[in-house]
């Protein structure tokens, strides 16, 4: 009897999933892609993105990244893997979109705060991560990413 592989996502789903691969690392993954969408969000301002354009850019993440991500944990019986780190490049982009600036600080903050918030899970960011869905392994990052960004904004504001 001849022996069947057991394959896994596809290049390109692990690809986007795991952020170019960086979900990968051995040692924190989400930390790495989180810091792994830095270079994007230099792009980003260097192409004068507006907000309305980075909010259909999250819009059509988020949504991909639900559908792929839930077709992936349905089909290899998985409940958000820690090589999936889309979803913090997804919720970094809206703790950005509070503040759209690329000064170090505020980056730094952006970064530190999203990191803070996604490992604590401030309700329904809790909530969300329970659900054994694409949309919940997405949307709890989705959440902190808007309380970092309003964190992130107050301290932009106000120091």
């Amino acid at each position: 009897m001849k022996e069947q592989k057991i394959q896994g996502p596809s290049f390109l789903t692990t690809l986007f999933l795991s952020w170019f691969y960086t979900g990968k690392s051995p040692k924190a993954p989400g930390t790495v892609g989180s810091f792994a969408t830095l270079p994007l969000m230099y792009l980003l301002h260097y192409l004068n993105i507006n907000i309305y354009t980075l909010i259909i850019l999250i819009i059509i993440l988020y949504a991909t990244a639900v559908v792929v991500t839930q077709n992936v944990q349905k089909k290899f019986h998985l409940h958000d893997p820690q090589w999936i780190v889309i979803d913090e490049v997804i919720g970094m982009l809206i703790a950005w979109s509070f503040v759209l600036s690329i000064e170090l600080p505020i980056l730094a903050t952006v970064f530190i705060s999203f990191r803070f918030f996604d490992i604590i899970k401030i309700w329904p960011a809790s909530y969300f991560d329970r659900l054994h869905h694409g949309m919940g392994t997405i949307t709890d990052d989705v959440i902190s990413g808007i309380y970092a960004g309003i964190f992130t904004f107050f301290i932009q504001k106000f120091l």
